[in-house]
């Protein structure tokens, strides 16, 4: 029930202890209520001590998080001083070799090993402290273990952090949040929703908070159009509790940014809407081809097909079922490549969609669809007129 945080980071040299608690003021005073400093490495993290002790004798009680990547050391020193601590999956324990390897799964279990032997040093310092901590996997910096078995993907992102939550977990620590962090929004959407669906497939003890970013955004219109994409498509799920959108500007930018969309979100999830319930007929989270009937329809023909027109028969070529995903293009296109459309090899289209004997229909009109006899394939009119468009269907008759 508590409201979404918004949360920023400071940017300058962390042993700059003056400008790292000014750049921190300015934060809390645009209404930051988390701010992050980097620290990576041990003397960096000895200096957050003087940087939170000079907040706090300001008057600034706004929390700091230390940003850990490669050095467990610099973690447990920066621990001392914060109220948080992130690490990096993917760089916290493992080194990043680029090395092509099947792990089998004794040596993969091995590995986990020696990471539990050092992360839990620091998960019982947080623990002993009661401070929080972020798992934050970035798409960018996966270890080499986690591409070699499960790919540069959102999965392999999944996977990495959930691996170290279950060592926090194995000491009963549960003070942390998760991130899925990546500069193309595509992904870090997929990523979140993936975690979610996990989160909640392993039960109610673990639901975990969420923080949410797209990773270097960028600057001007284009990065706010970029983590208004990432960010709002998932606080618009109901997914998120703490946010920050990263501008390659001054941080204090940042701020209202965060504060639109999560004013926007508010707004949105207000009114009242219908809620659909409509059971899907595939796994959102996973690749697997839609199941469907293998059809034939004229195609362009293997021969002379530079004179390919509309009223030309051309060969049948069968599509869906197990066959390959055909290329399809209108007249107006083909005409364009036919003069050298023999010479595209597996380039070339398959199919005239004029051609083709697709019938279109709207979708809403019984009397069209009853007149449609014989074996046929039908698809939704372009402008059919209807407001919001439906999702283009294709039926056999």
């Amino acid at each position: 029930d508590n409201p979404i945080r918004v949360q920023s980071m400071i940017t300058c040299d962390t042993m700059d202890t003056e400008a790292s608690i000014q750049q921190t003021i300015e934060l809390a005073d645009a209404g930051c209520e988390i701010v992050r400093i980097t620290a990576p490495s041990v003397k960096d993290a000895r200096n957050l001590e003087h940087i939170v002790k000079g907040l706090r004798e300001r008057g600034c009680n706004v929390p700091t998080v230390a940003d850990i990547h490669f050095k467990p050391d610099a973690a447990m020193e920066a621990a001392k001083w914060v109220e948080k601590v992130r690490i990096n999956p993917g760089n916290y324990a493992d080194s990043k070799k680029f090395v092509i390897r099947e792990y089998t799964d004794e040596q993969y279990a091995a590995e986990l090993a020696r990471i539990r032997e050092r992360f839990s040093p620091l998960v019982n310092f947080c623990k002993q402290r009661g401070i929080a901590m972020r798992i934050g996997t970035n798409h960018g910096s996966l270890s080499d273990r986690i591409l070699n078995r499960y790919g540069d993907t959102p999965l392999g992102m999944v996977e990495s952090a959930l691996e170290f939550a279950r060592i926090a977990r194995e000491v009963d620590y549960h003070d942390f949040v998760f991130s899925m962090k990546a500069s193309n929004p595509k992904i870090m959407i997929a990523a979140y929703r993936l975690l979610v669906a996990r989160l909640t497939e392993l039960g109610p003890d673990w639901n975990y908070p969420l923080h949410l970013g797209v990773t270097e955004a960028g600057e001007g219109e284009d990065a706010r159009i970029k983590s208004a994409i990432g960010i709002g498509s998932l606080l618009a799920d109901g997914i998120g509790d703490t946010i920050r959108v990263s501008l390659t500007e001054d941080s204090p930018h940042e701020i209202p940014v965060a504060k639109a969309l999560i004013e926007s979100i508010q707004k949105r999830s207000n009114a009242q809407r219908p809620t659909p319930n409509a059971q899907l007929s595939f796994d959102p989270f996973s690749y697997q081809r839609r199941a469907t009937e293998t059809i034939s329809v004229a195609g362009i023909g293997s021969s002379a097909v530079a004179s390919a027109k509309a009223d030309d028969p051309g060969q049948q070529v069968n599509l869906g079922g197990t066959e390959l995903i055909r290329v399809i293009v209108g007249q107006t296109n083909f005409d364009k490549i036919a003069h050298k459309i023999n010479k595209m090899g597996d380039y070339k289209p398959e199919i005239v969609y004029e051609n083709s004997k697709v019938a279109e229909v709207d979708p809403l009109d019984e009397g069209a669809i009853a007149k449609i006899k014989g074996p046929l394939t039908a698809t939704a009119l372009d402008d059919w007129g209807q407001s919001p468009p439906p999702r283009i269907f294709s039926r056999r008759f």
